[in-house]
């Protein structure tokens, strides 16, 4: 099977960009359509909402707001890091909780690409599929520009197993607003793990975010453009998830196909690229074992409760 053959072919259509949608992209991952599960949605994770809603759409509700400010491991911060959660909350213009994603996807190559955008935006670009650079300016901190005018570093401030929680700041310059307009971000991602009896394992995801945003800009987005961009971010979300889980089933199908793709990243640290091209290759051959052994489901986390810990990078 060929990278340019079903799997990754059908990321090909641009995601839509606002200034929003952009934020919600860039501090993940940006992150990062391709194959999401159909219908038949697998069980979430025990414990994974914390409040009775549906899980599949978003919200902005105020039980959501505070379920989500709530789940924030402050604890596990350091001054520096609480300051900068502060001074989104403090002054918060929008908040969004994504429509939960179900990915089959393997969890190291999940853990990898998150931690490491500029690996996936690297890929895009190859492949043709986006405008957006990213370079790593320092251990889990990157910087992004993006051609219609967002400018934007962003930086994890917390890195676990299950809990992932980054901080954006930026300007963007463009024909949305009269003069420059200077956003702070805050994305909070929760991340279940479900293994079935075939080894196989299925991601549940859960993006929340916050917006601070100067005098101005935040009157015009909220009142004028948030149904809109509200829709466009939830839309980035479900294709940038959708593009790991992609990326994952071709590696298994096309371990070498992979490989080769993460040579031709240019735009990284050569550890990066090593990195993909070992998990690309170790990928395949975990999946054929683990189907032999009839692996039985493996405990869920319960992702809504606080982490404990730093995992490594």
């Amino acid at each position: 099977m060929a990278l340019s053959q079903p799997g990754l072919t059908s990321v090909r259509s641009h995601p839509q960009q606002s200034l929003m949608g952009r934020a919600a992209v860039l501090a993940l991952i940006a992150l990062l359509s391709a194959l999401i599960l159909g219908p038949n949605r697998p069980v979430l994770a025990d414990g994974f909402l914390g409040f009775k809603a549906d899980p599949y759409k978003a919200t902005t509700s105020r039980a959501a707001r505070e379920n989500a400010v709530e789940s924030i491991p402050l604890d596990q911060l350091d001054t520096k890091a609480q300051a900068k959660v502060s001074s989104v909350l403090s002054d918060l213009s929008v908040f969004r909780r994504m429509p939960i994603r179900v990915i089959d996807c393997d969890p190291e190559l999940y853990l990898f690409l998150l931690r490491n955008p500029d690996v996936v935006v690297n890929i895009w670009e190859v492949l043709k599929i986006g405008s957006l650079k990213v370079k790593q300016v320092e251990t889990g901190k990157f910087a992004l520009t993006e051609l219609a005018g967002t400018q934007c570093t962003v930086e994890f401030l917390y890195r676990s197993h299950n809990v992932h929680v980054a901080y954006a700041e930026g300007t963007y310059t463009g024909p949305l607003f009269a003069r420059p307009v200077k956003g702070r971000c805050l994305l909070v991602l929760k991340t279940g793990y479900v293994r079935e009896p075939d080894g196989r394992y299925y991601i549940t995801t859960r993006l929340d975010t916050f917006l601070s945003i100067q005098p101005g800009g935040a009157e015009l987005l909220t009142k004028t453009f948030h149904p809109l961009v509200g829709k466009t971010a939830d839309l980035n979300f479900v294709q940038s998830m959708a593009f790991l889980g992609s990326l994952s089933r071709t590696a298994e199908v096309n371990s070498r196909g992979v490989q080769r793709l993460a040579s031709r990243l240019e735009r990284v640290q050569p550890e990066a690229r090593q990195r993909l091209a070992e998990l690309a290759a170790e990928i395949p051959g975990k999946y054929t074992a683990a189907s032999r052994r009839k692996t039985v489901r493996a405990p869920v986390p319960q992702v809504a409760n606080r982490s404990t810990g730093q995992a490594k990078q």
